[in-house]
């Protein structure tokens, strides 16, 4: 997906108090429970886009702390700008890429990790990119508290059954699998869309979703 580039998007992630700043991130390991000023769980939502999900998880749980990690500028604004609109205290903005998250979270800091729609990276050699991949996997496992959850959902089936089969090899296991979420009506009591599982799920395409634990 082409992104387009937003004039100024640099500079308004650069003032934003909502972002916790790059030249910040170095320190933020081990932090989390100051940056935030309390002792509350961390999830943290990779590739969180224009930040629907994250933004409406926060306000439903003020008892959990959020952080939201997208690399793109022009997407990260959007995010901005829903808290702009809507403040809350239990969520804060990283602008980063994935491949670095071992270096902003310390060892078992996090308690939940969401991984939406994710960029499908279709070419094989570019499979250790993909979000859910072994690699990637690997990195979770440094900063996932023991015996947490990591929750992944995309409409991409070929996605998701790559997904499901890095998991052996990972060395993580799959409590639940399905293939269609949207309908199974207790799973979807709890459930709160993205962006792109709205417009998807709208033309008829099946969500697939995992929950899966070291």
């Amino acid at each position: 997906m082409r992104l387009r580039n937003i004039t100024g998007s640099r500079e308004v992630i650069a003032e934003s108090l909502y972002v916790v700043q790059e030249a910040v991130q170095p320190q933020c390991p081990g932090t989390w429970k100051e940056i935030f000023g309390n002792q509350n769980p961390i999830h943290i939502e990779i590739g969180m886009g224009k930040g629907k999900f994250i933004h409406t998880m926060a306000k439903e749980h003020p008892e959990i702390n959020y952080v939201g990690i997208e690399k793109y500028s022009s997407v990260l604004l959007r995010a901005i700008q829903k808290m702009e609109q809507e403040e809350l205290p239990n969520l804060k903005f990283l602008r980063m890429d994935a491949e670095d998250i071992t270096k902003v979270f310390g060892p078992g800091e996090v308690d939940k990790i969401y991984l939406n729609f994710s960029d499908p990276w279709p070419k094989d050699r570019h499979a250790k990119r993909r979000l859910p991949s072994r690699e990637f996997l690997a990195r979770y496992d440094v900063i996932l508290k023991k015996n947490s959850r990591l929750e992944f959902k995309t409409d991409n089936r070929e996605l998701f059954d790559f997904a499901v089969e890095e998991l052996e090899p990972a060395g993580w296991k799959a409590e639940m699998i399905t293939y269609d979420l949207h309908s199974d009506s207790v799973l979807m009591e709890t459930n709160v869309m993205t962006e792109y599982e709205e417009k998807f799920s709208a033309m008829g395409n099946p969500i697939c979703k995992y929950v899966i634990y070291r």
